[in-house]
């Protein structure tokens, strides 16, 4: 398994459009190199989600793992803002917002993903400067 001791792994859509735009997005304000990153289509990304008892996620939400805890939708999105360059950290503040609000909103958007932003036929293949970042 991953030592995530100094950095949180982001697991998202590997064929959506909006996740990849989204990983690419956190990669260029994740100054410090916080972030790895797997599709939840991978085989580094099915033995997590195995690994955390979510192995029948339909791959609507993007997730976080910091330590031993996994945080997603909204949750996890917010969580991601706090390490981001920039003002993106005040987004943070969305926290006081119910779960099942924040979730609502997130959940229109992941069901029609597809639809508005489109989809690959296959996963993100990352550049050689970012291959150390994303795990297999």
């Amino acid at each position: 398994m991953v030592n995530l001791q100094d950095n949180s792994l982001i697991l998202f859509d590997g064929v959506c459009n909006l996740c990849n735009s989204s990983v690419q997005f956190i990669i260029k304000r994740d100054k410090k190199n916080h972030f790895l990153f797997s599709s939840l289509q991978s085989d580094a990304g099915q033995q997590i989600l195995l690994h955390n008892n979510q192995e029948n996620l339909n791959y609507e939400s993007i997730l976080l793992l910091e330590g031993d805890k996994l945080y997603d939708k909204s949750t996890a999105i917010l969580k991601i803002t706090r390490k981001l360059s920039g003002g993106y950290p005040l987004l943070y503040g969305f926290m006081i917002i119910p779960k099942f609000i924040r979730d609502f909103v997130y959940s229109i958007i992941a069901r029609n993903r597809y639809k508005w932003f489109g989809k690959m036929d296959a996963c993100m293949i990352p550049t050689e400067e970012l291959k150390m970042r994303f795990l297999d």
